[in-house]
Order: structure tokens, then C-alpha cells, then sequence
């Protein structure tokens, strides 16, 4: 099952890692200074992942696809990693979709 990771930083601050059930990363998010607020960007990405407008689809400095997940206020709530073709990128995208309304949290 997939589920969303939860990590301090170095820094004392907290991050979320969504991996699916085989383990591979999914979307990674920015850093937050509270927990709370860390469980808060969890529900953000349940809450748009479903939403086709709001995963855009980017390309990275050599050339490589991934996308970024985005709330209803347009902030970045979650990153991709780089793929190598646009292909895997919109199965990424699609993985988001899937596993993130259902996923566990771990802490």
C-alpha cells in the first residue's frame, strides 16, 4: 500500500515523501517548520491530487520531464522526481492520482 513518509531535516523541520507500495518515490514535498504543518501539506495533496489542472507538467534544466503538484492558491505542495521521458512522467502523475487519497501515513 502506498504511503505518504513523514521525515525531519537536519534543521529540526519535517517532510513528506509519497512512495507507492512498491516503495518508489512518488512526489516529494517542501520543507516545513512544524509537524503539523507537514500533516497539513499531506491532507492539501489528498485534497488536489485528483484535480487534472492541478499537476503541471515541467521540464527540468537537461531536459528531463517531472511535474509539480499545486494547491487551489497555486503553491507547490509536492515535486516529482525527473524522468526520462514524458511517458513515465504522466505515469507519475497518474500514480499521484491513485495512490494519494488512500495512503497511510508514517511516521
Amino acid at each position: 500500500m502506498a504511503s505518504f513518509v513523514i521525515s525531519p531535516t537536519p534543521n529540526g523541520q519535517f517532510r513528506f515523501t509519497l512512495k507507492a507500495g512498491n516503495g518508489e518515490t512518488i512526489l516529494n514535498s517542501e520543507t516545513y517548520t512544524a509537524k503539523a504543518n507537514c500533516l497539513a501539506g499531506i491532507e492539501s495533496v489528498r485534497d488536489n491530487s485528483q484535480a487534472d489542472e492541478r499537476h503541471e507538467k515541467k521540464t527540468a534544466a537537461d531536459g528531463s520531464p517531472y511535474f509539480v503538484l499545486k494547491a487551489a492558491n497555486n503553491q507547490v505542495i509536492g515535486t516529482s522526481e525527473t524522468y526520462s521521458n514524458t511517458s513515465n512522467r504522466d505515469a507519475g502523475i497518474a500514480s499521484v492520482k491513485k495512490n494519494a487519497p488512500d495512503a497511510d501515513v508514517v511516521e
